[in-house]
């Protein structure tokens, strides 16, 4: 029987010595948090096993658990998206010292009122902010532009660039991650 027609089985047993590591490797390189990581390549480990009965044998077993994998990045980054998300996202508020730790974005502290400096920082901000954007590499700039600061919607960027949903997920949240560190280096550090 030639490869292309072989019909592929499942071993759910074998599944995390066999393909956790690939898995896991695959799903850092898109996420860029290695909790959040292994908790999607457990979440895929347990939506295989409820989905088994639906496996064909068109696909190996790998390439069937990384299309799970997939539909789990890409759930990820819709629920942090979302406002929901967004509000149970925890930020790194201080990075050392004694009020170092995670906060809920929503109930990070707030500055003190002080609305002329807040208007100047604002201005040096946005400044900042403009150059770390022109430092992003073309793609990374365009799609971060088209989302955040045109309001695209998804499936027009994803026409328009002829990328994926997943793809364009994954190019946003490293522009974010590239901007945070930008911003991290040339504005707090002054």
């Amino acid at each position: 029987m030639s490869e292309s027609l072989k019909k592929h089985t499942l071993n759910p047993n074998n599944w995390v010595k066999a393909h956790s590591d690939y898995l896991y490797n695959y799903a850092i390189t898109r996420i860029d948090n290695h909790e959040q990581a292994k908790d999607i390549v457990q979440e895929t480990f347990f939506s295989g096993l409820k989905a088994a009965e639906n496996f064909r044998g068109q696909a190996s077993e790998r390439t069937w658990l990384i299309s799970i994998l997939k539909r789990k990045i890409i759930d990820y980054y819709r629920k942090i998206n979302s406002r929901k998300g967004k509000a149970e996202v925890r930020v790194n508020f201080y990075e050392e010292g004694d009020n170092k730790g995670k906060w809920i974005e929503e109930r990070v502290p707030q500055m003190w009122d002080n609305e002329a400096e807040k208007q100047i920082e604002n201005v040096e901000l946005k400044n900042a902010l403009d150059k770390c954007i022109d430092y992003l590499p073309e793609k990374y700039r365009l799609v971060f532009l088209m989302k955040n600061v045109q309001n695209f919607e998804t499936e027009e960027i994803c026409n328009e660039l002829d990328i994926t949903a997943s793809n364009l997920w994954v190019i946003i949240h490293r522009a974010r991650h590239q901007l945070r560190k930008c911003l991290e280096d040339n504005w707090f550090a002054k």
